[in-house]
Formats: structure tokens, sequence, C-alpha cells
């Protein structure tokens, strides 16, 4: 991933990443909020956190019965890649892809 242009999906996460950096984000959040299927959402993430551009946690929940969520947030390493990345995406004449809003 490091020498190619990222694909659409993925430079939209890194996107979504950038616009709030520092911050965790969680999963389902993202899936709805760049209208991305869990299949092709989560590979991305898991691929991201490997390379060391994602930290990753779990967060215990709010209330009991509910499941822990996993979150995602970019690692410093992370925010400079991104920022290239999607500097070789838009570069390639293809518009940077925009995520579908904030979730409700």
């Amino acid at each position: 991933m490091e020498g190619r242009r990222p694909s659409s999906q993925t430079a939209a996460a890194l996107s979504a990443f950038l616009e709030r950096p520092g911050e965790w984000l969680y999963g389902y959040d993202l899936s709805k909020q760049l209208g991305l299927s869990s299949g092709t959402l989560y590979p991305i993430l898991m691929r991201l956190g490997d390379r060391g551009y994602l930290e990753t946690e779990w967060k215990k929940p709010a209330k009991d019965g509910r499941p822990p969520r996993h979150m995602y947030r970019l690692t410093a390493a992370g925010r400079v890649w991104a920022t290239e990345a999607l500097s070789k995406f838009t570069t390639a004449s293809n518009p940077l892809p925009q995520p579908l809003g904030e979730p409700g």
C-alpha cells in the first residue's frame, strides 16, 4: 500500500480520519458515514492497523449487556502517510471521495 495510490474506499476512510485527527472513531460509525459495508471497511482498517497507521482499542460499553466497541485512530505515522497517500490519490485525476455525512 505504501507505494501505490490508495483505492477509493481506502481514500475515503483516510479522509474521514484526517477530518478528525487524534480522535477515536468507531468502525460502525465509519461504515455508515462512508456508505461502506463492513466487508469492505474492516479489511481496510485491519490492513492499516497491521501497517502501524492505525491504533485500535476496545471500548467497554456504557450500559451492561452491550458488546464492547472497536475504536480506531490514526497514529502519528499514519497521519503523515494518509496525507501523502491522499495527495497521490487526488493527483491521479480522481476527485477525493466525500463521506456521505455524519452518522445519525
